[in-house]
């Protein structure tokens, strides 16, 4: 691994860190944010050579799709912030990935992992889905999809810092622990790689979550509640500077 790629690879969990763990970096272009949601749409087709086979997955994935079909777009854009041509071209190009309409677990795993080569992505990336997966049925469907882009895309700060409480708040009581943070902060350090520079101390991810529990827990009950972390993050100019990289991405 060259200087720069270490370099590099070193400032994102700095920055990650230094935000709470928010995945937004200052250094991340809109284009860069699009192609990273938009690779989330995939699944991962079934390879084998026989064709008798490959037409029983076919008509697998053809009952599948009659299952699940999806909400009428004029309710999904009552629901979201994206208009009706705009669902359309997402539809199409989840529709095409997905034919069975949702999106599993281990599927989702394995695209993030692609975003992450040199570490492993595979406790975040689950993290990740639960937060995407509002009825927690296993699966994300478009409908799901939509709803979680329209907020991190074009959500107001309020909406954008709601879902990442939801993401933080692991068994979603309402509350998040210093359990919770340093099980999100040790996946996130597990994800960008150990080839740091330079090498983080293996107790960081516990230091980090003690910095941020002085900040958050403004009355020291040892959990951070909705208000406590909305109102911590907004006094953060870079966690606020990182929200304004989704606006208008689409």
């Amino acid at each position: 691994m060259n200087v720069r790629r270490v370099e590099s690879i070193s400032a994102q969990l700095e920055e990650a860190s230094s935000t709470g763990g928010f995945l937004y970096t200052q250094n991340s272009t809109k284009r860069s944010i699009k192609e990273r949601l938009m690779k989330l749409l995939p699944c991962s087709a079934a390879k084998t050579s026989s064709p008798a086979v490959q037409n029983n997955v076919e008509d697998e994935l053809e009952m599948a799709t009659v299952r699940h079909r999806p909400e009428a777009l004029e309710l999904l854009e009552a629901q979201s912030k994206f208009t009706k041509k705009e669902l359309q071209i997402l539809y199409r190009g989840f529709k095409n990935e997905c034919p069975s309409g949702v999106v599993n677990e281990d599927t989702f795993k394995e695209i993030y992992s692609q975003f992450f080569p040199q570490g492993d992505s595979t406790t975040y990336a689950h993290f990740l889905f639960n937060a995407f997966d509002t009825d927690h049925n296993g699966a994300v469907s478009f409908e799901d999809f939509i709803k979680g882009l329209s907020i991190l895309l074009r959500g107001t700060v309020q909406e954008k810092l709601n879902w990442a409480f939801n993401l933080y708040d692991i068994n979603k009581d309402g509350y998040i622990t210093k359990e919770e943070m340093l099980d999100i902060m040790k996946a996130i350090y597990d994800m960008m790689g150990k080839c740091t520079y330079p090498v983080l101390k293996e107790d960081a991810p516990r230091q980090h979550v003690e910095t941020f529990f002085q900040k958050m827990d403004k009355n020291k009950d040892g959990v951070v509640t909705i208000d406590e972390f909305i109102e911590s993050c907004q006094k953060d100019e870079n966690i606020m500077r990182s929200m304004q990289l989704f606006e208008n991405v689409i």
